[in-house]
């Protein structure tokens, strides 16, 4: 527990999808995380806390236009 009581926030993963090309590499790789928005051709977070960090980790390494992040 943080020091004033509460719980630490978890870092959350995010995409910009305004970088986003539609590659679906991440939605292949991590697809409780990730999922392809068919409506806007773009790929979402759709478990932002509590994924496969080393999947999500593997995600960021391999996208092509690094627009997948860590925030805290």
């Amino acid at each position: 527990i943080h020091p004033e009581g509460r719980l630490p926030m978890a870092k959350r993963v995010v995409i910009d999808t305004e970088e986003c090309t539609g590659c679906e590499t991440c939605v292949e790789m991590c697809p409780d995380v990730f999922e392809f928005n068919d409506a806007d051709e773009v790929a979402v977070v759709i478990q932002a806390e509590g994924g496969d960090e080393e999947c999500i980790e593997e995600a960021i390494e391999t996208c092509p236009v690094e627009c997948i992040h860590w925030e805290e």
